[in-house]
């Protein structure tokens, strides 16, 4: 539990840092004239250099565990924040946010087998635990942003240097007790164990990791709506101010790290796949209401829709895992990277759909995609009867 705990920890210092980026879109898009395809651009850039690189130091892990890894990519991180910092222009912005999305690249596979390495058999406990860090970092870090960055300006990014220093003291730590674990007898950790269910049929695991990959396609690009241009919805439709936005947002985020920890637990006990189902498809009625009420209800309605789509991501890494037992890297950073580049290039997307319609008409068509979870119908049942 110290592990998980420690793990959880870092994991919402370095989402924390994450998280700066977006929460000052407002801030830099006023600085900098930027337009809504440019902010886009700067997401695209962050998610695409995460995204990369992720299955890559999975599968590079799976075979290598690398323990001292996450000090180094927060160090990468550290680097990009004080970039970040002193960025003059465009380009400089978005060579800092590459950087940024190095470091997420390198955390996120290593320390998802941490993380079930010191589960104890509660693999989707642990993968909430570990996530819920990074949920609630994300959700700071817009209050941070209102309260540090949006008064002090740019320059004040330095001073979260002194968070990623606080995480690759604490990342060395972990990785000073990875590497004893590593070498131990991998029978005598739970986290090693495989699953004694005879495997599926190759068809119909890619059928599985298909409709896997589409539910996380659909849960992303509607996070990606949100994430990147919440803030902007409110500013434009409501006339909200960028600090009172940020709190707003927080709101939301706060939702999605609430709806992670329950999400692990709730899938150990009763199944994934129901966690999965209800955790898409459920967020629908909400998500098809918020484009048409007032500024109360949308703070309300962001509520359920934060707690019911979050908890679907660990349960899917987990059933993911379970499905390619021996790959518990190359699946994190598959849907690590998937996460990310989804999320980056619907930025992208939305960003220029925002300047071609307008900021509205982006949470309408969004408001449709958590109707694609109904394709869980086609996930196979690898878990048997749940009491």
């Amino acid at each position: 539990m110290q592990i998980l705990v420690a793990l959880s920890v870092s994991h919402m210092l370095n989402d924390i840092i994450q998280a700066l980026l977006p929460a000052i879109y407002p801030m830099l898009k006023t600085s900098y004239g930027l337009n809504f395809s440019q902010i886009g651009l700067i997401t695209f850039t962050f998610q695409a250099s995460a995204s990369l690189l992720q299955p890559m130091v999975g599968f590079y892990t799976d075979r290598r565990p690398s323990p001292y890894s996450l000090a180094i990519g927060m160090g990468c991180t550290l680097v990009g924040l004080l970039m970040l910092s002193q960025a003059s222009t465009f380009n400089w912005i978005l060579v800092s946010s590459a950087m940024v999305g190095m470091g997420s690249a390198v955390f996120h596979p290593e320390a998802s087998r941490m993380a079930r390495v010191a589960s104890g058999g509660k693999h989707g406990f642990a993968q909430s635990l570990f996530q819920v860090g990074g949920n609630l970092g994300t959700s700071f870090g817009p209050l941070l942003a209102a309260s540090v960055v949006v008064p002090l300006g740019q320059r004040s990014i330095a001073l979260f240097s002194l968070l990623a220093f606080a995480g690759i003291l604490l990342l060395a730590r972990i990785g000073s007790w990875y590497a004893a674990k590593l070498l131990q007898p991998k029978a005598s950790n739970p986290g090693h164990a495989s699953s004694h269910r005879e495997p599926l049929p190759r068809r119909k695991v890619v059928q599985a990791m298909s409709v896997l990959i589409g539910l996380v396609f659909s849960k992303y690009v509607y996070l990606a709506s949100i994430t990147s241009y919440y803030t902007f919805y409110l500013i434009h439709h409501f006339g909200v101010s960028v600090q009172e936005s940020q709190i707003y947002l927080f709101v939301f985020l706060f939702s999605v790290a609430l709806g992670t920890i329950l999400g692990g637990p709730v899938g150990d006990r009763f199944g994934r796949k129901l966690v999965i189902w209800i955790s898409i498809l459920g967020v629908a009625p909400f998500s098809m209401i918020l484009p048409h009420v007032g500024l109360g209800w949308t703070i309300a309605l962001s509520v359920p829709i934060g707690v019911i789509l979050a908890s679907a991501f660990s349960a899917i890494i987990v059933y993911a895992q379970e499905l390619l037992p021996g790959k518990v890297g190359l699946v994190a950073g598959l849907f690590f990277g998937m996460a990310f580049g989804i999320a980056g290039v619907a930025s992208a997307l939305l960003g220029r759909l925002a300047d071609a319609t307008s900021i509205e008409h982006v949470y309408f068509v969004c408001s449709f995609l958590p109707l694609l979870g109904v394709i869980t119908l086609f996930l196979p049942n690898i878990e048997g009867r749940r009491l």
